[in-house]
C-alpha cells in the first residue's frame, strides 16, 4: 500500500514539475491515431492521454487506424503528410492491436519539411505501466513543440541577411523626401521668336514653384532685360524688345521618377517695346505696348543630384492684342500671334 503510494506521488511529482518547467504549446494541434478496437489497457492510456494534452491546450483529432494498414505503408511518411496538411503539429500513433506495444511520437518540423520520431515502448515492469507510458509520450511531445518553437524564436530574432531596400514611392504614398518638395526655384534662359518675321531674342527666365500636389505645381514665371530681336527691311530697321510675367499651373506624370513630363499653362502680361530706326541712321518711333498673354507648354524634368532638377519645355504664347511692326507703310513683323519659346532651367527644391 505504501509503494502504490509513493509511486503515484512520484508520478504526480514528475508531472507537476515537468508542467512547471515547459512553457505552454497553446495553439497546437495533435492527431491521434489509435486502434480501431482497443482492449481496456488501451482504452486507460488513450483516455489519460487525452486528458494530460486537453489539460496543456492542445487542440487535439483523434481519428482510427485503417485495421489493414501494412508495415509499408505505416512506416512510409505519405500518411504523415495527411496529418501535416490538415495542420497538425504532431501525431501520436499507437503501436499494436490486442495489447499495447508501443506509442510513437511524430513531430512535423518545417522549412524544410521533415519528420522526427520517438518511440516509447512499453516496460513490463514498470509501476503505474499506463500512466509512465503517458507521462514519457507526453514528454516526448512537449520536447518535439518545445524545439520548434525556439527555431520560430530564432528566425524571428535574427537580422536580415539584407538591408532592406528603398523602393520608389508610388504617387500619393508617404515619402519624406517626397514630401520636402513643396517650393522650388528655377533660373535659366527663353529662346523666342514669331511666325511672322520676328528674329529670335535669348531672355533670362526666373520660374517659383509651389507643389500643391505631387503631380500639381503652382507657378509664377518671368522673362525679360535680354537681347532685342531685330526686323530688318529696305524702308529701315527695328529693334523689338519683350518681357512677361505669367501665372499658372503646371502637370507632372510620373512625379516620382527621375524623368517626369509635364504639361503646363499660363495667364499674365507681355510687355513690347519696338524702338524704330530708318534706313538712313536716324532713330526713329519708339512704342510700348501691354498686351494679356495666354502660355502653353509642354516639357521634361529630370532630377539631378540631390534635391536640384532639370527642365526643358517648348512655349506657344498667344498675345491679345497682338503687336505689329510698321516700318514706313508696311508691316515688317508681328508678335504674339503666337510666339514660340523654348526654354531651359535649372533649379532646386528650398
Amino acid at each position: 500500500m505504501t509503494k502504490a503510494i509513493l509511486t503515484r506521488l512520484h508520478f504526480v511529482l514528475w508531472v507537476t514539475t515537468f508542467l512547471a518547467w515547459a512553457p505552454p504549446a497553446r495553439g497546437s494541434t495533435v492527431a491521434i491515431v489509435w486502434p480501431p478496437t482497443a482492449c481496456a489497457d488501451v482504452a486507460q492510456v488513450l483516455t489519460l492521454l487525452r486528458g494530460e494534452l486537453l489539460s496543456l491546450g492542445i487542440e487535439i483529432t483523434v481519428s482510427e487506424r485503417v485495421a489493414e494498414r501494412d508495415a509499408r505503408e505505416t512506416s512510409s511518411v505519405a500518411w504523415l503528410e495527411a496529418f501535416a496538411a490538415r495542420g497538425a503539429s504532431a501525431v501520436i500513433h499507437a503501436n499494436g492491436d490486442d495489447v499495447l506495444e508501443a506509442i510513437d511520437v511524430w513531430i512535423v518540423k518545417t522549412a524544410p519539411r521533415r519528420f522526427e520520431v520517438t518511440h516509447v515502448a512499453v516496460e513490463s515492469n514498470t509501476a503505474k505501466q499506463p500512466e509512465m507510458l503517458v507521462l514519457r509520450a507526453v514528454e516526448a511531445l512537449r520536447a518535439g513543440l518545445l524545439q520548434i518553437d525556439w527555431a520560430a524564436r530564432r528566425r524571428h530574432n535574427e537580422p536580415n541577411a539584407r538591408p532592406p531596400t528603398a523602393t520608389p514611392s508610388a504617387e500619393g504614398t508617404a515619402d519624406p523626401a517626397r514630401d520636402a518638395e513643396r517650393l522650388g526655384l528655377d533660373l535659366g534662359a527663353a529662346a523666342i521668336f514669331s511666325l511672322d518675321g520676328l528674329g529670335p531674342a535669348v531672355l533670362p527666365t526666373l520660374n517659383l514653384g509651389w507643389v500643391a500636389r505631387p503631380s500639381v505645381v503652382l507657378l509664377a514665371s518671368g522673362a525679360g532685360f535680354g537681347s532685342k530681336a531685330t526686323v530688318a527691311t529696305t524702308a529701315g530697321n527695328a529693334r523689338v524688345a519683350q518681357q512677361y510675367a505669367l501665372l499658372g499651373a503646371r502637370y507632372r506624370f510620373r512625379s516620382a521618377r527621375r524623368l517626369w513630363p509635364f504639361l503646363g499653362f499660363g495667364v499674365g502680361v507681355l510687355r513690347t517695346l519696338v524702338e524704330g530706326q530708318s534706313g538712313s541712321g536716324t532713330a526713329g518711333q519708339t512704342l510700348e505696348q501691354w498686351s494679356g498673354l495666354f502660355d502653353m507648354s509642354l516639357g521634361a524634368g529630370l532630377r539631378l543630384h540631390g534635391r536640384t532638377y532639370l527642365t526643358l519645355a517648348a512655349h506657344a504664347q498667344l498675345a491679345d492684342p497682338y503687336v505689329a511692326v510698321h516700318i514706313v507703310d508696311r508691316v515688317g513683323s508681328t508678335s504674339g500671334r503666337p510666339n514660340l519659346l523654348l526654354t531651359l532651367t535649372v533649379g532646386a527644391w528650398l
